[in-house]
């Protein structure tokens, strides 16, 4: 398989963030006729048994006890493997051309503070082919903890959007025109660019984390974030077993809302199947993104 960390040489046509790849017909001229990406939103709403994963969780941090790895750590690790294998997931379209990102970016929102009011800070995660669930639990354990030792944003994005916020309106109405212009060509800067979830592959949000089911959230026309999910707070649940008996089984709700232009309906609900084939086989965490799962769909 091949790997999406080998940079290629950037060709006329390419950005900074994404090479440009040939569209077929129909999804060149939907780029034309649906140019904004809330227009071609498709929402999926489904349910993942979780109860191997939470075994394997349980087990897990069992054995170390003063490192705890979480539902949330291992649902991000599952959709960068998903994302390794289904390469057309890393794909978006700006400025009517598609593109597929050089690097794989899954985004997310920390709460200072579970307060309201307390300030929120945005964080970027780049899984790489050696990675696992060890490494990817350990580097988002590690900027959870960072940022929250400062209620205030400390740098990255944030301190990046809190500077524009301050201009006065009349200097920051054409400011923002600007960007979104250099957001069309693709020559934004990175220091605009890097950090914000606007230009990840996936924008995640835990509602889980705050009790809260998971939720249709809408795509942004600005920047290339072309899937988004939410996952909801894991519960009991009974289920229909395959042989026809119930189960009550550890459900996980989820909601996700994709760019229709980047793939077609049968390559989600294949991308899907992994995602609910990884929960039901946790050990595949432990391999590194870079080796195939051998799924078979």
């Amino acid at each position: 398989m091949a790997t999406q960390e080998k940079k290629a040489k950037r060709r006329w046509g390419d950005r900074r963030d994404g090479r440009r790849v040939k569209a077929p017909g129909l999804q060149t001229i939907m780029g034309y006729l649906w140019p904004k990406r809330t227009d071609c939103e498709v929402y999926l709403s489904d349910k993942i048994d979780a109860t191997e994963l939470m075994t394997y969780l349980e087990k897990r941090n069992a054995e170390h006890p003063d490192y705890k790895t979480t539902l949330f750590h291992a649902a991000v690790t599952g959709m960068a493997r998903m994302v390794k294998e289904r390469p057309l997931m890393n794909r978006f379209i700006q400025g009517y051309r598609l593109y597929e990102r050089n690097e794989i970016t899954i985004s997310f929102v920390v709460k200072r503070r579970f307060a309201d009011g307390a300030e929120e800070s945005l964080m970027v995660l780049k899984p790489k082919d050696e990675d696992t669930l060890d490494s990817i639990s350990s580097r988002i354990v590690g900027n959870v903890r960072e940022t929250r030792k400062s209620e205030h944003s400390t740098g990255g994005i944030d301190e990046v959007l809190d500077k524009f916020a301050k201009l006065p309106r009349f200097v920051l109405i054409p400011v923002i025109r600007i960007i979104r212009w250099m957001d069309f060509w693709g020559v934004n800067p990175k220091a605009v660019t890097e950090g914000d979830p606007n230009y990840t592959t996936i924008l995640t949000s835990n509602l889980g984390s705050i009790q809260c089911p998971s939720v249709y959230h809408h795509l942004n026309n600005y920047g290339t974030n072309s899937v988004m999910i939410t996952i909801g707070t894991l519960h009991k649940e009974e289920v229909l077993m395959p042989d026809g008996t119930k189960e009550i089984r550890d459900v996980v709700d989820i909601g996700a809302t994709l760019d229709e232009r980047i793939a077609d309906g049968f390559y989600f609900a294949r991308s899907l199947k992994l995602i609910k084939h990884i929960f039901a086989h946790p050990e595949l965490l432990e391999k590194p993104l870079g080796e195939d799962s051998g799924f078979e769909y």
